[in-house]
């Protein structure tokens, strides 16, 4: 008889999403790729929304594979992206797509928040949460002060892997690591915080109960066992927050290192056991999200390859060529490797941008965003993508250096390691620039960090481990690392990260 388990981890990023069937033997983890799904923004009356729907039908794909192929399911178990949410009607119905936080909708309201309805710092002691315009609460502020109508309308506010854990089992809660990343959770209590949700007009009332990863949240409604074919299968709060089930994935041998999730978005923090919430973070603007087992995630949030793949866009829609060993090739024709190799033959810091800069927050053209700070800092303006490339990969690394000095600030102990995780941990050019920049060796992998660390949580709550570090323990034991040590550039990057706070002090100014 085969006793073994088998977890269903749907694993939803901003540009894409995933359902993978995951198991542990011999110690091991095995997990195979169930099916792949793009997921798009739809972008309407000059608003930008997720397809909740679309959503849900690949997650209900995914599990009529599984039923397809006989297996029976120990649980199942999301985690997506931050801060977005859904609006739920009193008679169950989904009141309208949920907006993306890419909706310009917020832009100035986060300093219109302070200024009219509490204090920055006040905010900040509340929450330990870094402050950007797209957090759920200054999304709700948007909303409310535009008269939103489906906010008005809202019984129940849900995050979306709340939601989307909600469209299966009917049951309604609010995950700690999801609700974290809001700026409403207040890390002291453990909640939502009364005072910020009354600052918006809301109350406890409008969201989930509170839940911990590990926890069951329900099982799969009549409706959905009988569309895919399976039974009353337990949904688990896994970490909810995809960074969170990513950072419970690192193959770290102890406490003593430094993370970075790379993907569209860069996360660069370390592991705490309470949340770090002084006038030093408060300066620095870190944020403190909600880790498993009670750990904080201590880091700052960092535009990763959203800059590249942006660009990489764009030069596939225009037909851009580019010459690779001697033959001009088509962008769109080259892998990640040929277009990010090319770029090694650019001069080392020939332009330099701040990554964080709100030029490119959601332009209607990066390559058009990054020429002009190039321009208006006065510097020599990338032209082909073999340039635009290396001004992001440059520059990148010079971002993730500064916020790793100021992590050695926060941290109680050395910090030698940085294990970088997620799709990023591919590109062996920028893993090898951030050895550099930062003077430290760096280990790249799991390249798919969410979706282990979702199925390992699920592992947890079926018993099959017991705590994060034998979680930890089966990761490093079941996929491979490379290593990236610094080189002898360190002075190139000392200048190079002088000449980078120099361009980030002009471009404050503007």
């Amino acid at each position: 008889m085969n006793n073994q388990h088998y977890f269903f981890a749907v694993d939803l990023g901003a540009t894409s999403g995933r359902t993978i069937l995951g198991s542990l033997a011999n110690g091991k983890l095995e997990q195979e790729e169930l099916t792949r799904f793009p997921n798009n923004l739809i972008e309407t009356g000059g608003h930008f929304y997720w397809d909740i729907y679309a959503l849900y039908f690949e997650m209900i794909k995914g599990l009529q594979e599984v039923a397809r192929r006989g297996i029976e399911l120990t649980s199942i178990g999301i985690d997506t992206w931050g801060v977005d949410f859904v609006f739920i009607a009193d008679d169950g119905a989904i009141l309208r797509n949920p907006a993306s936080y890419r909706d310009p909708h917020t832009f100035g309201r986060l300093e219109e928040y302070f200024e009219k309805v509490m204090d920055r710092k006040r905010v900040y002691d509340l929450t330990g949460i870094q402050f950007m315009n797209f957090n759920s609460l200054f999304q709700l502020y948007a909303m409310r002060q535009d008269g939103n109508v489906a906010l008005r309308q809202a019984k129940k506010i849900l995050f979306v892997p709340d939601a989307l854990s909600w469209m299966l089992t009917g049951e309604t809660v609010c995950e700690y690591t999801i609700a974290s990343t809001s700026q409403m959770l207040n890390p002291r209590t453990g909640d939502l915080d009364e005072q910020l949700l009354k600052s918006v007009g809301l109350n406890r009332e409008h969201f989930g109960r509170m839940v911990r990863p590990g926890t069951q949240i329900g099982v799969l409604t009549e409706e959905v066992q009988k569309m895919t074919g399976l039974g009353p299968v337990p949904v688990i709060a896994v970490a909810g927050h995809d960074t969170a089930s990513a950072v419970a994935a690192v193959p770290a041998k102890n406490e003593k290192f430094a993370y970075l999730s790379s993907g569209t978005w860069s996360l660069m923090g370390i592991e705490t056991p309470e949340a770090i919430i002084n006038a030093q973070s408060y300066d620095y603007n870190f944020t403190n999200e909600g880790g498993v087992e009670g750990t904080t995630r201590f880091l700052k949030n960092i535009c990763g390859m959203w800059l590249y793949e942006r660009c990489r866009k764009e030069w596939i829609a225009s037909g851009e060529r580019l010459e690779v060993r001697g033959e001009r090739k088509l962008v769109r024709e080259l892998s990640h490797p040929e277009l990010q190799g090319s770029a090694m033959q650019v001069e080392a810091f020939r332009s330099i941008i701040a990554p964080d800069d709100k030029l490119f927050a959601n332009p209607p053209s990066m390559i058009a965003a990054i020429r002009q700070y190039c321009r208006e800092t006065g510097q020599q303006v990338p032209e082909t993508p073999a340039e635009l490339c290396r001004c992001i990969f440059d520059s990148l690394a010079l971002r993730y250096r500064q916020v790793f000095q100021w992590l050695k600030e926060f941290a109680s102990f050395e910090l030698d390691v940085l294990h970088v995780i997620g799709g990023g941990s591919l590109n062996k050019y920028l893993n090898q620039f951030t050895a550099d920049a930062l003077g430290v060796e760096v280990l790249a992998g799991p390249q798919e960090g969410t979706a282990i660390g979702n199925i390992m949580m699920q592992a947890k709550s079926a018993g099959d481990v017991r705590d994060i570090w034998e979680m930890r323990r089966i990761i490093a034991n079941s996929i491979e690392t490379v290593a990236y040590h610094p080189t002898k550039d360190a002075t190139a990057w000392a200048a190079g990260f002088e000449r980078y706070l120099g361009y980030l002090e002009v471009s404050g100014k503007r």
